[in-house]
């Protein structure tokens, strides 16, 4: 298990007023390390994406505005710079390249088998366009990982994305594209940004899939709606890679979005994943971040999470969290860091094919989407 990681790629900082502060992620490898964690896997360096990798996704139009911008300072409001959720910032071209290398290298290093997982912990910014920016992300890493895998060789590409809000630059860029297969749980559209991700957006061959889940969906639903969606169609697809968004957005805590998640459910999705990878897809399984705004109750212990999964060293949720994190954590943020790794919540997870209700609004949305795009892959929507 390699981790890719820099200090530098905390200069991705749209200002200290801005949701996305990296002391999210700066906290999460703090905690990691304080957990023993780190010591099971490689910290890998890495280079910055050069413009021709990223314009692999990007127009260079919009490449060279990105670089106008970040030496300027001035506003480029044709290609989404400037704006509340995408201020500028001086260096932004640069410390958005790092973010682009770094998922890229993992992608490389499992692809080219140096290492069966990878992770780029301060990646994952999907909403990304080719020719703007949105929703806090500048380059659409994920995006420029699967088009390199494209480049070199890869037939069937699988990306997972359970971040709160809909991966649709991912989306976007491998609509039309039946080598690559996007899966997206997130928050109804009519409630949340960026308002697209509807199940009838299901693109070439039934490979691109949405799942919109009411606001106020708890974790015994999320995990009902992604058992009853993920695994039949990666078991179905045969991903030769497995690419993961883990937005830890969709808390209850989180501040900008409406379900009722909790770390303990979204570290069943990942233990999930994990073993999907092996599966499905020879254990080649590239990871990255994504949302999450609650900066110190929930992204570090999440993400943290998130690494012991994948390093095959899985924290107990019972584990205290160390009190010189905890210390480190009130001194960066001013805040009081939890105590231990679990939310206390106990999960109970029904299968799709166990007590299905036409009339229950998660049923609803799982069943949408299955029969917008079960056929396609030579499943019944109704049954397991």
């Amino acid at each position: 298990m390699r981790v890719y990681w820099d200090d530098k790629l905390l200069s991705y900082d749209f200002g200290p007023s801005h949701p996305l502060n990296p002391v999210r992620v700066e906290l999460t490898m703090k905690l990691a390390e304080r957990l023993g964690v780190l010591e099971h896997v490689e910290l890998h360096s890495f280079e910055a994406a050069g413009d021709g990798l990223i314009s692999l996704v990007h127009d260079r139009a919009y490449v060279e505005a990105v670089k106008r911008a970040g030496d300027t300072l001035r506003a480029e409001p044709a290609f989404g710079l400037g704006t509340m959720d995408n201020p500028i910032f001086a260096g932004m071209h640069e410390a958005s390249s790092l973010v682009v290398g770094a998922t890229v290298a993992a992608a490389r290093a499992v692809w080219e088998g140096e290492t069966e997982h990878a992770a780029n912990i301060s990646g994952g910014l999907h909403h990304a366009m080719p020719a703007s920016a949105a929703g806090f992300c500048i380059y659409n890493d994920p995006a420029v990982a699967i088009a390199w895998l494209l480049e070199h060789g890869a037939s069937r590409v699988a990306y997972v994305d359970v971040d709160v809000h809909h991966g649709d630059g991912v989306q976007e860029a491998f609509y039309d594209d039946p080598r690559v297969l996007t899966i997206s749980l997130h928050e109804s559209p009519r409630t949340l940004f960026p308002g697209t991700g509807y199940p009838h957006e299901s693109g070439a061959d039934g490979t691109s899939v949405n799942v919109a889940l009411p606001p106020g969906t708890t974790d015994e639903q999320w995990l009902r709606a992604f058992h009853g969606i993920v695994p039949p169609l990666l078991r179905a697809f045969e991903p030769e890679i497995l690419i993961t968004q883990q937005g830890c957005d969709g808390h209850r805590d989180d501040p900008l979005a409406h379900l009722s998640l909790t770390v303990d459910g979204q570290r069943a999705v990942y233990r999930t994943l994990h073993d999907l990878a092996h599966e499905t897809a020879g254990g080649k399984w590239v990871l990255t971040g994504g949302g999450g705004y609650e900066l110190v109750q929930v992204v570090p212990r999440a993400w943290t999470h998130l690494l012991a999964v994948a390093a095959h060293a899985p924290l107990d949720p019972a584990t205290a969290c160390p009190e010189e994190w905890r210390e480190f954590a009130r001194n960066r943020t001013g805040e009081i860091a939890p105590k231990v790794m679990t939310d206390g919540a106990e999960l109970e997870v029904t299968t799709w094919g166990k007590g299905f209700d036409p009339a229950n609004p998660i049923d609803q949305a799982v069943l949408a989407t299955r029969r917008a795009v079960f056929p396609e892959h030579g499943l019944d929507p109704l049954l397991d």
